[in-house]
């Protein structure tokens, strides 16, 4: 009995150290990294964390993939503000920004885009970027706005028929992530997850493998794709993300996307094609290219270049291909300067 209550007090013990680590942590994390950018308001009470850089016209807007950031763009974002002005920010629940009463749809995602321009004071032509699920977001937007956008530049988007209803078999595969986030919320909230993440990207490694081999084939899995994905952008933003990643609220924020799936592939399958803006999509060497009839669903003014060198992260495997679309988008769509005389 004496082993046993030794043992009950170690785990209580533990288990409140882990917490006031992670709260010691987040306020820390807050005063190192918030700064670059700002917070915005909108009116459901929802604050949005913005971050812009350059100046000139139309504006790049950039909306990141699905549970990615802002930070996903940093080093695109650097060198498009050469050009021209550039904004990006953290869909609400994701990065800094504060989690939304809506469901996490394609419209009333653009429609929270809108309000955060309008308040930030952001004003209009936009020239729209989105990756992955951001390419919903900004064909959406797009359709809504017409008259705020100048171009559009995809880089891989989802694919409707690749995601359930469309695709049943991989349901399968969604109530799987929606498993995973579940075990993530509390694991996150002990400060076990921010062990780890530091571990894999700031530290040597060896804790994240101990605990990824523990839990199984499938955390394997997603902690292989997650150093992949991170391990491709500037190393000097892995400890933002690690901060990102290592909250309760962001896994609770992924699960309710993980949620809208089958309701945003409903929403953009159900579409009119975007009317009379050029859009370019970029998709990857090693994927199917888009059919005729898939770019007639996106648009009227359509164009597919092939990014030959990359997988399913463009603008982290070529940067320079991805920088040099939006550079002929922000051209064709800058207005000619007045002849003297």
């Amino acid at each position: 009995m004496f082993i046993l209550y030794v043992t009950l007090a170690l785990s209580a013990a533990l288990l409140i150290a882990g917490v006031l680590y992670q709260s010691i942590s987040n306020w820390r994390d807050r005063r190192l990294h918030f700064k670059p950018g700002r917070s915005v308001t909108l009116s459901s009470g929802a604050n949005v964390y913005l971050f812009e850089q350059g100046s000139g016209g139309p504006t790049v807007l950039f909306e990141a993939g699905f549970a990615a950031t802002s930070l996903n763009w940093r080093h695109i974002q650097q060198s498009v503000s050469c050009f021209t002005a550039t904004a990006s920010y953290d869909r609400c629940g994701l990065g800094w920004s504060t989690p939304s009463p809506t469901v996490r749809t394609p419209a009333n995602i653009a429609a929270e885009l809108r309000e955060l321009l309008q308040r930030a004071g952001i004003k209009p032509p936009f020239v729209l970027v989105g990756h992955s699920f951001g390419g919903f977001v900004m064909r959406r937007f797009a359709l809504l706005y017409p008259e705020d956008v100048a171009g559009v530049v995809l880089i891989d988007p989802m694919r409707c028929e690749e995601w359930p209803p469309l695709d049943p078999s991989k349901q399968s595969q969604l109530n799987l992530g929606k498993r995973l986030i579940g075990y993530a919320v509390p694991i996150a909230r002990c400060g076990v997850a921010r062990l780890a993440l530091t571990s894999l990207f700031c530290r040597s490694g060896r804790l994240s493998a101990r605990l990824s081999t523990a839990a199984g084939a499938s955390c394997r899995h997603v902690i292989g794709r997650i150093k992949t994905e991170v391990g491709k952008m500037p190393r000097e933003v892995w400890p933002v993300v690690v901060s990102h990643w290592s909250r309760p609220a962001f896994y609770a924020a992924v699960r309710d996307y993980l949620d809208a799936i089958p309701a945003s592939v409903e929403e953009m399958h159900a579409a009119d094609p975007i009317p009379e803006i050029p859009v370019l999509v970029l998709t990857p060497g090693r994927s199917t290219p888009l059919s005729e009839d898939c770019l007639r669903r996106i648009g009227n003014r359509v164009r597919q270049v092939i990014a030959p060198a990359s997988e399913h992260w463009i603008h982290l495997d070529q940067p320079d291909l991805v920088v040099g679309s939006i550079r002929e988008m922000v051209l064709a769509a800058a207005p000619v300067p007045a002849a003297v005389g």
